[in-house]
């Protein structure tokens, strides 16, 4: 059930990015009146379509991407039709090849708008100072000497100004070294980190989070916290008077005081309530019959929406770079970074199980992904195209028809390889241990 579900989600995903970045190349070339031949979702066989005003709309066999087919596209069609693709100006054949782009990084921002404005739970919300809360015993955290309420200030010699950063840094790190500075009280201090590595992706946990609220988001009916008058979407502010650090810390007060009337200071609708909750004993522990939301619950108007939605795809291309800038020094394994079609369609199916905005939040997550790769300067590409039209440009002639060929070729390869590559990556983490040399 899951496969079927993960193929669907997939699909549905795909399909839509694809759609929307073919159809800004498709529309930019059409309002320069150039000739489009085929409108194409997929690859190989077509399936289905119709003709419309010369364009051939189509759903092929390979649902792995599509492409528009432009007249004169290639320098052997070349004719004096002035509607062909190589007769146009350079700059309109950089727009034609940016519009797709474009059109995603257009798509990202208003999906990603769109679950701000329904609601939706993150890791932690932006902008959180980098307030230790939880310290994991055992875990990296505690050994480099870290405690709640320690701020951290600089890790591997970069300042960091909120959470979001510190997470950053220490998932792209499973296995390294890093330095971290930290405030505690007047003082400050330094230690070294070694997230410890989780073994399907590759990536660092230090088992510390977030000083944050713990958010009530369900109650069991019966139990002491729903008689007690708790309700969901509750912030737990203080319990006792004695403010609190974050989940953990809020569980564990509560486990070592079954049958003590506690005082918690909830935050409701924006105003303080104390309600007084008596913990009962399960299996030797103090329980109150609620479920805990594991992040940060986001909810915005429309416009501060699509501020927020522009700030965060903002956030990920800046982030995106500095990966594949530590994957070609060596610093970051690209297993790590990189997910091919297996992996995607898992994390679709994943998505929408656990919600459809879920899943419309991990399509813009691919959508600005795959505009970022787009544009790379890679030959194939879109972003190498631009590159040889710019080249072009200031040569003031174009390449010679043997060089652009053997500079396709090139791309053609990279991109093979690098299909090929993830491909194993998806393998390795979704086979098991030890099925494929290497994993």
């Amino acid at each position: 059930m899951n496969l079927l579900s993960n193929l669907l989600a997939f699909v549905f995903a795909l399909g839509v990015i694809i759609f929307v970045h073919e159809l800004g190349h498709l529309l930019v070339a059409k309002a320069f009146k150039v000739r489009a031949k085929v409108f194409s979702l997929g690859f190989g066989r077509r399936l289905w379509g119709f003709e419309h005003g010369g364009t051939d709309y189509r759903i092929a066999l390979v649902p792995l991407g599509g492409y528009v087919q432009l007249g004169g596209e290639e320098p052997g069609e070349v004719t004096d039709d002035p509607h062909e693709f190589l007769n146009r100006p350079r700059w309109q054949r950089v727009l034609v090849y940016a519009a797709g782009p474009a059109m995603n990084v257009v798509l990202a921002i208003l999906l990603v708008a769109g679950v701000y404005m329904v609601g939706v739970e993150v890791p932690a919300p932006p902008n959180l100072p980098a307030v230790i809360g939880t310290v994991l015993p055992g875990m990296p955290g505690e050994a480099a000497g870290l405690a709640p309420g320690d701020r951290i200030i600089e890790v591997a010699g970069r300042q960091v100004s909120d959470w979001d950063e510190v997470r950053f840094e220490i998932i792209t790190a499973p296995g390294r070294e890093l330095s971290l500075r930290y405030r505690r009280g007047e003082e400050v201090h330094a230690t070294v980190l070694v997230p410890e590595k989780i073994e399907r992706y590759e990536m660092g946990d230090a088992g510390i989070f977030p000083e944050m609220l713990p958010r009530i988001a369900g109650l069991v009916a019966g139990d002491p916290a729903a008689a007690a008058g708790l309700e969901i979407g509750d912030e737990v502010r203080k319990v006792d008077g004695r403010s609190i650090g974050g989940r953990l810390d809020f569980v564990s007060y509560l486990a070592e005081r079954a049958g003590q009337p506690i005082e918690i200071e909830v935050l409701r609708r924006g105003a303080s309530t104390v309600i007084t909750v008596v913990p009962r004993e399960r299996e030797g522990r103090g329980w109150i019959g609620v479920q805990l939301a594991a992040g940060a619950f986001q909810r915005f108007g429309p416009v501060e929406a699509l501020v927020e939605s522009v700030r965060f795809n903002a956030d990920i291309t800046v982030q995106t770079f500095v990966v594949l800038g530590r994957i070609f020094t060596g610093r970051m394994a690209a297993k790590t970074a990189l997910a091919g079609p297996i992996e995607i369609a898992a994390m679709s199916g994943a998505a929408v199980r656990s919600g459809f905005v879920n899943l419309l939040h991990l399509m813009g997550l691919i959508s600005i992904s795959i505009a970022i790769l787009n544009l790379l300067p890679v030959p194939v590409l879109d972003g190498g195209q631009i590159l040889i039209l710019v080249i072009e440009s200031l040569r003031r002639r174009d390449l010679s028809l043997k060089v652009k060929e053997r500079i396709n070729q090139v791309g053609f390869v990279m991109i093979v390889m690098l299909m090929v590559a993830v491909l194993y990556f998806d393998l390795v983490k979704n086979l098991p241990e030890g099925f494929l040399p290497g994993s």
